[in-house]
């Protein structure tokens, strides 16, 4: 499905879609804490090569953090499907329960500093339906930043009521992405050298989907991990033909820095589908074609 085929979301007088504002900054996520806002704060620091993110949670995490897993809990198993395809539902859903979220809960998520993989678990709970969801704008780097305490304590949340209903946001499949190549502008997320099929140091065949723009995610962050002002990102997304009135999707090496852009596209005030399966996806099928170069 591409994000043509949805209603356009309403802006926020920043320009970004959706809701409530999709970022929230260290102090005042820290007052909301101090307030006992009810919030839940999902942990979702994650590398690809490891170490588990895990092993960084129980070294300190924000107060009331609950970790989640974003290889387990944020995607399903490798395969065909891709590197991390969407979760099943209701192993999903499951995560979220544990984790204390209800139907009408704020839910804030954080990772280590510029929220590659927060802005997974914002896209899962946004496609799973809830809207309430915001990130930590330059995660638990900020944080630390202003001086803000850390604890080993692991909370015991009541378990929450959340429902994971698929479809809140738009997705690609292999022959979507394809199509949105060539009819609208279909986003290359990753680093340029793997783009132009110089490099791949994951997926066994390099290059990228024909007729696709490269637009790497670091463009969207700062030296700090703070994402863009909304007018920024919307320049940087403008000069690559992405704007509201074209149909934009999004494809990575698998669905993780995708997903960052995404969110990105929303602060712009830009709909984008997601091609979760992205190259890992696309390169497990030989018949799809392979481009290199620009």
């Amino acid at each position: 499905m591409s994000p043509g085929h949805l209603p356009l979301p309403e802006r926020d007088a920043e320009g970004h879609t959706g809701g409530v504002h999709p970022l929230i900054d260290a102090l005042t996520l820290a007052r909301a804490v101090s307030e006992n806002d009810g919030l839940v704060i999902l942990d979702v620091r994650w590398r690809l090569a490891g170490p588990p993110g895990i092993e960084a949670y129980r070294a300190g995490h924000l107060p009331g953090a609950v970790f989640v897993d974003l290889d387990r809990e944020l995607a399903g198993e490798p395969g065909p499907l891709g590197r991390h395809p969407l979760p099943p539902t209701e192993v999903f859903q499951a995560a979220m329960r544990r984790a204390g979220v209800r139907s009408d809960s704020t839910v804030v998520v954080y990772d280590d500093a510029d929220a590659t993989a927060a802005g997974r678990a914002w896209w899962c709970l946004r496609y799973f339906r809830h809207e309430r969801v915001r990130v930590l704008d330059g995660g638990l780097r900020a944080w630390r930043e202003e001086g803000l305490p850390l604890t080993e304590r692991e909370p015991d949340p009541v378990p929450g009521d959340f429902t994971a209903r698929p479809g809140g946001l738009p997705v690609l499949d292999a022959g979507g992405a394809a199509v949105l190549a060539k009819s609208g502008v279909l986003l290359d997320a990753r680093a340029a050298e793997r783009f132009r099929g110089e490099t791949e140091p994951v997926d066994p065949v390099a290059g990228h989907i024909p007729g696709a723009v490269n637009a790497p995610t670091w463009g969207n962050v700062g030296v700090d991990g703070r994402f863009l002002p909304g007018r920024l990102l919307r320049e940087r997304f403008a000069a690559l033909g992405a704007t509201d009135a074209a149909e934009v999707g999004v494809y990575c090496g698998s669905g993780v820095t995708a997903a960052h852009e995404v969110l990105s596209l929303n602060l712009a005030g830009v709909p984008a589908a997601l091609y979760v399966g992205s190259w890992s996806n696309w390169v497990a099928d030989p018949m799809n074609p392979v481009a290199t170069g620009l």
